[in-house]
């Protein structure tokens, strides 16, 4: 199953999320994801592992698993290069580390401009801007960047261009002044974080929406976020629990078909080669009404990724 998105292009609705995969086992993993039948994976140049999805992604077009025309690529333009004469130096790295002459969708990552960092100074920056651990930012508005991305897409280097953790308001700026509305909005969006004024909105103007983090707090244990390590597992709670053996489905299937059966892709990872197939295979059943509506109350607004964390960064104050 795919999304059509707004650019013309078909995004397949389930897909490989690469935030956290190890550099050690990536190239393994995208690899034996394809086999399993992954045609999207998701990546960024701030997961820093590039490289080694590129390796992966070689691996399995030399072997004729795949043909590229059959793989969705995404990547992500991070902060430090949002200055629009940066922001084509960005996609050449992300090119000659994928190994590929294009990439279906490039995303600004956050909606948030640092310091230019050299490529050669430190790749990927992460929240480096030139001087120890201070941030220093740049004044690039948004619309400027936006419209780098723009001529990205005439260059057939890029088929789609979108955005990332950007809230109602951004979004709505942005479309006042963009020539090419973005193609996909991507949001953390789970249970305890459902958003649905933003999904409805962003739905509404044809802009699809992919999720992150749709096992909630479980992504972010093993970074220790405090929120995290206190709320309960989604995959223990006990509605997610009931609905999964009403459809003799994993918790993690009832989760991502709670996204996917409501138009919004998912990406999520699994080392498990088990886990890695059940995650593909969501879109058999159909949950009830009731069913999505027990989800719905789940709701408690609780955000695990929020730049507000890093330096006071408002972007969902």
């Amino acid at each position: 199953m795919s999304i059509k998105l707004n650019s013309g292009y078909d995004m397949p609705l389930v897909g490989f999320g690469c935030w956290k995969v190890s550099n050690d086992t990536c190239a393994e993993q995208i690899y034996n994801a394809i086999k399993v039948g992954y045609r999207l994976f998701d990546g960024a140049m701030d997961y820093g592992n590039e490289k080694e999805v590129g390796q992966g992604l070689k691996k399995a077009l030399d072997e004729g698993l795949v043909s590229r025309e059959e793989l969705f690529i995404t990547s992500k333009l991070w902060n430090n290069y949002h200055d629009p004469k940066n922001v084509p130096i960005a996609l050449e790295k992300v090119l000659k580390d994928l190994g590929l002459d294009y990439i279906d969708l490039y995303l600004i990552h956050f909606p948030i401009a640092f310091k230019f960092v050299p490529i050669e100074e430190k790749y990927p920056p992460g929240f480096y801007c030139g001087d120890g651990d201070k941030f220093i930012y740049e004044d690039v508005p948004l619309a400027e960047t936006w419209k780098a991305l723009e001529k990205l897409t005439k260059t057939g280097k890029v088929k789609s261009i979108g955005i990332s953790n950007f809230n109602g308001g951004l979004v709505y700026d942005l479309l006042r002044g963009a020539e090419i509305k973005p193609a996909v909005l991507q949001i953390e969006h789970h249970p305890y974080l459902q958003q649905p004024n933003l999904v409805e909105y962003v739905q509404s103007e044809g802009i699809a929406i992919t999720a992150y983090s749709s096992f909630g707090p479980l992504s972010f244990v093993e970074l220790d976020h405090p929120k995290a390590l206190e709320t309960p597992k989604l995959f223990e709670h006990k509605s997610i629990q009931s609905i999964a053996d009403a459809h003799k489905k994993t918790p993690a299937q009832v989760l991502l078909r709670w996204a996917t059966q409501r138009n919004i892709a998912v990406i999520p990872k699994s080392n498990n080669p088990d886990r890695l197939h059940q995650n593909l295979v969501v879109n058999d059943f159909d949950l009830t009404k009731d069913q999505i509506d027990e989800i719905s109350k789940l709701d408690i607004g609780l955000r695990f990724n929020n730049p507000w964390d890093w330096d006071k960064i408002p972007i969902f104050a």
